[in-house]
């Protein structure tokens, strides 16, 4: 099963700086494949290795086109041709985008295995007011009535605008900057490794980072906390599913959302622009819908529902293009 490289294999992927991406990108080109075509693509981190496991096998097919990911940083890069992300963009910008929704993601809370709390509640599980008591800032909030928690813990998040804390912020009914605890630079990965360093860490990330890639099991040091997936208010045996990644996808697939409370689950989508596509990444876009859709489990990704995955309305943009 493959999904999430080694935790030193991230460190291969360079964080953003002031170099300037897109010429350091095509300057790499060898002199054999200096008539290829370069198409850069960007976005939400977590999706990387799924995106560049696409590119390696895209490159056999079409050996005519480099296709090159480029690290996002604070900001995405100042060029790219298609824009991979995990959050739903502003009505302004979505204006100019034309969309497909490959596949989707749930993220789930998570502990320090390590930790007295972990020990706790992966047993306990939590509901959705322990949740919200967890990880939200709430002044309405009645004090008096909020659990009490002996276990010591420490809430971290994201600094940064990005996929995971949006979507787990809003499904709960909060926005990210509500959401409390010591706020990590950096990616998804590097929020990994910041629980994954101390013992009474609680966070949240998207299962693609939670499942190691050989065993299907939560990387080691890391415990899934299960959560009330009825929402009646306790965590029964039966909802503790949360030990193997396949059944966790099966689950989710398989239920209502009302079935799967107090799981967030959102798109992952790639876009290029409307006015000025590239050629070459609407090629790209066609083949990974007509031939990789079928891989996404293996790097913890669920499949996207029919009536969102609309091919046939890529299919129309792309024959504008001659694709």
């Amino acid at each position: 099963m493959l999904l999430l490289p080694s935790l030193e294999s991230w460190g291969q992927i360079s964080l953003a700086s002031n170099v300037d991406h897109t010429t350091q990108a095509v300057s790499q080109v060898p002199a054999s494949k200096e008539k290829q075509e370069i198409v850069l693509v960007t976005g939400v981190r977590f999706s990387y290795p799924l995106v560049q496991q696409w590119i390696d096998e895209y490159a056999t097919v079409n050996e005519e086109v480099q296709i090159v990911v480029e690290s996002r940083g604070t900001t995405d890069p100042a060029k790219y041709d298609m824009l991979i992300e995990a959050y739903p963009h502003d009505e302004q910008f979505s204006k100019s985008r034309e969309y497909v929704y490959l596949a989707r993601y749930a993220v789930l809370p998570v502990a320090n295995n390590t930790s007295a709390f972990a020990r706790t509640y992966a047993d306990k599980g939590l509901d959705k007011k322990l949740i919200t008591q967890l990880f939200f800032h709430n002044i309405y909030a009645d004090k008096d009535k909020e659990q009490k928690i002996a276990a010591p813990y420490t809430v971290y998040t994201r600094l940064q605008k990005a996929g995971s804390p949006i979507v787990f912020s809003s499904y709960f009914g909060y926005d990210q900057k509500d959401i409390k605890g010591k706020a990590v630079a950096g990616a998804d990965e590097h929020l990994l490794k910041a629980i994954l360093r101390d013992s009474t860490a609680i966070s949240y990330l998207p299962l693609s980072l939670i499942y190691d890639q050989t065993s299907g099991k939560p990387v080691s040091g890391l415990s899934v906390l299960p959560v009330d997936l009825n929402n009646n208010g306790r965590v029964s045996e039966e909802e503790k599913i949360f030990d193997d990644l396949s059944v966790v996808l099966k689950y989710l697939e398989e239920k209502s959302p009302k079935e799967r409370s107090n799981i967030p689950v959102e798109y992952l989508h790639l876009s290029v622009d409307k006015r000025n596509a590239s050629p070459e990444a609407i090629a790209f876009i066609r083949w990974v819908l007509q031939n990789k859709l079928g891989e996404l489990h293996d790097y913890g990704f669920l499949q996207a529902e029919p009536s969102r995955l609309t091919k046939e309305n890529f299919e129309r943009f792309a024959s504008k293009y001659g694709q």
